[in-house]
């Protein structure tokens, strides 16, 4: 299956009104109510999927001032082909100048057997802002996970921010120190724009300045609940 959702926020009239909105099964993009200025829209998969052979993107643009907030609404689960197929999704974002988004989707879970591929790419303007977060949970319970390469691309006002690759699912080097440490959620909030936050770390957790503008939290741990709660301390 091949999926292409596009979503455009434009600031028009003191608000952020969403002039684009383009579904596209199983990515289905729900319109919500906003708070003042900001758009929200849910995004939800209305159907099994990422599947072996499935090839899903996203793309979003907020044009020059607008405010969108884009969450989802369940967990993504990764799941085998019946052949042994691969699965890829894309994430494509471009936000103008003075524009803000939020991007929190919920935790994917990569299930014994699949093979996914994931890519996020944004374009910030030099005074945009950008909240995103990436929840991968390793295997359901008591099920080891399949492979899974995950590419993160962020540049502002045309300076790289961050370029990271992690791949998952060797289970040597998952289980080492330098690696995972066997934990099975890995977690990463990334901010850039607003305030500047000092750097921190604690038990299996860290907060790192970027040298580009940003912050980047990272956490590991046995379960979700566990690695969000690092991301709601200040």
């Amino acid at each position: 299956m091949k999926a292409h959702a596009r979503l455009t926020a434009c600031f028009e009239g003191g608000r952020t009104v969403l002039r684009e909105l383009r579904s596209m099964a199983p990515l289905t993009l729900l319109p919500k109510r906003g708070t003042g200025v900001t758009a929200v829209v849910h995004l939800v998969n209305s159907a099994t999927s990422p599947l072996g052979g499935d090839e899903l993107k996203v793309t979003i643009r907020v044009g020059p001032g607008a405010s969108l907030r884009l969450s989802g609404v369940a967990a993504t689960i990764a799941l085998p082909g019946s052949h042994g197929e691969g699965s890829m999704s894309e994430v494509d974002i471009e936000v103008e100048a003075g524009g803000k988004l939020e991007y929190l989707p919920e935790p994917t879970v990569v299930t014994a057997r699949a093979r996914h591929s994931a890519v996020f790419k944004a374009s910030l303007a030099a005074d945009a802002y950008l909240h995103t977060r990436e929840v991968l949970v390793l295997g359901r319970a008591g099920e080891r996970p399949g492979s899974l390469v995950t590419t993160q691309q962020v540049t502002r006002g045309e300076v790289p921010v961050l370029r990271q690759t992690l791949e998952i699912g060797d289970s040597t080097l998952d289980s080492s120190l330098a690696h995972l440490a066997g934990r099975r959620v890995l977690a990463t909030d990334l901010v850039v724009g607003g305030l500047a936050v000092p750097a921190a770390s604690g038990e299996w957790w860290s907060r790192t300045p970027l040298a580009a503008g940003g912050t980047l939290t990272t956490s590991l741990a046995p379960d979700a609940v566990t690695a969000l709660r690092v991301f709601e301390c200040p």
